[in-house]
């Protein structure tokens, strides 16, 4: 029996998960052109539904569009990568003092994220599943404002992360396991020190990435 066509609604949903895994996988590089006509050609859809997609991918972060309605996967510049970085800097820290009390009553979320990065078959699943983890302690944090602040950069930190963790992974070969070796020591600290060393030890984690942040335009 054949699939009947997925509702438009549907079909513009489609067209922006498929559109974001590849550009957050680094399938889809910096500057690529995102030619609707192609793009709903290869989808097997029409124009409408990409042209939807383009839209929220764009009020993601991950597109920008030319002057003259171009759809191109963004750039990110080493201006950005540090914007976003001072973004992580400024929130993530605060998140984990605020944290520290329910999760050294509660890591379970945390410890459940560290086995499913452990058993992760590819960098984006890595690098998805380290967002998770920062989210869960922004949830765990109590307080709504920082939460919803992450949340409207997400996608934009995924791409900055996506392409950080291909560099070092490029470089070290060691992505995944020092994810889940520096998770561990954070879980760690949340189930025995205070509030105000977990935050010391929030800021040390995000420090870490300053030495893989560009100084120059660079390829994922």
């Amino acid at each position: 029996m054949k699939t009947p066509p997925l509702p438009s609604p549907q079909r513009s949903d489609h067209a922006t998960a498929l559109l974001r895994a590849r550009i957050l996988d680094g399938v889809l590089n910096p500057g690529a052109l995102l030619a609707e006509s192609a793009v709903a050609r290869e989808l097997g859809v029409s124009r409408v539904p990409v042209r939807e997609a383009l839209f929220t991918l764009e009020h993601d972060g991950l597109i920008e569009f030319s002057a003259t309605g171009r759809a191109y996967v963004k750039k990110l510049s080493p201006f950005d990568f540090e914007e976003l970085y001072v973004l992580r800097l400024t929130l993530e820290p605060a998140a984990a003092r605020l944290a520290a009390p329910a999760l050294r009553e509660n890591p379970s979320a945390l410890v459940a994220n560290i086995r499913a990065t452990r058993e992760a078959t590819s960098l984006l699943q890595v690098t998805q599943l380290d967002l998770d983890f920062h989210e869960i302690i922004l949830e765990a944090s109590g307080n709504g404002r920082l939460l919803k602040l992450w949340r409207s950069t997400h996608h934009e930190l995924a791409l900055w992360l996506g392409r950080l963790h291909r560099s070092k992974q490029i470089q070290t070969r060691g992505t995944q396991s020092g994810t889940v070796s520096s998770h561990e020591a954070l879980v760690t600290a949340f189930k025995t020190k205070s509030p105000a060393e977990c935050e010391r030890l929030m800021r040390q984690h995000i420090l870490g990435w300053r030495e893989w942040l560009p100084t120059k335009e660079v390829q994922p």
